[in-house]
């Protein structure tokens, strides 16, 4: 079947998955004590569920963490490096202490090429997962966060705040 589209494994895209916190490294609790830890890694593993029972494992994905142990920052951003990536997306979820709501990416603000590319997918990612949950789309917004600023200069690398694990409706859908 691959040959028929003129492709082969080794034309795999490459996109890593970065579950963001992890071990001591709760990151937000929830309204209803979920922690952002957790629910990111259950996301990142349905994406590769998702790509091997809907796309039939068209992209090599790699995560980061596979359990619920810290990685540092550099060794997140090394991982990109090293695997040669295509993208990089590191899955977060956001925490108010007022009401708030809705999903926002965020990109590394630069002149070069790949931070536009990185535009791109965040819209792409923004305006999809939004649509198919029904949640409020913040937008697409610019950060010099650190696994952004370390990604950049190798691939496409989106920071995506999956929804306020604060906010009850929110915390709920990620039980």
């Amino acid at each position: 079947m691959l040959f028929i589209f003129g492709q082969n494994e080794a034309s795999k895209k490459v996109i890593i998955i970065d579950p963001g916190h992890g071990g001591n490294d709760s990151g937000a609790i929830g309204a209803n004590g979920v922690l952002e830890k957790d629910v990111v890694l259950n996301i990142a593993s349905e994406i590769i569920r998702l790509n091997r029972t809907l796309f039939e494992d068209s992209f090599d994905i790699y995560l980061t963490r596979y359990k619920d142990t810290l990685i540092s920052l550099g060794d997140r951003t090394n991982l990109a490096k090293t695997l040669k990536a295509d993208a990089f997306l590191s899955l977060h979820c956001n925490a108010s202490n007022v009401i708030s709501k809705g999903m926002e990416v965020y990109v590394h603000h630069s002149d070069k090429p790949l931070p536009k590319t990185s535009v791109w997918l965040g819209l792409f990612v923004l305006n999809e997962s939004t649509e198919k949950l029904g949640f409020k789309k913040r937008g697409v917004k610019f950060a010099n966060f650190q696994v952004l600023r370390e990604v950049i200069d190798f691939c496409p690398t989106i920071l995506i705040e999956t929804g306020f694990v604060t906010n009850l409706d929110e915390a709920d859908y990620f039980l």
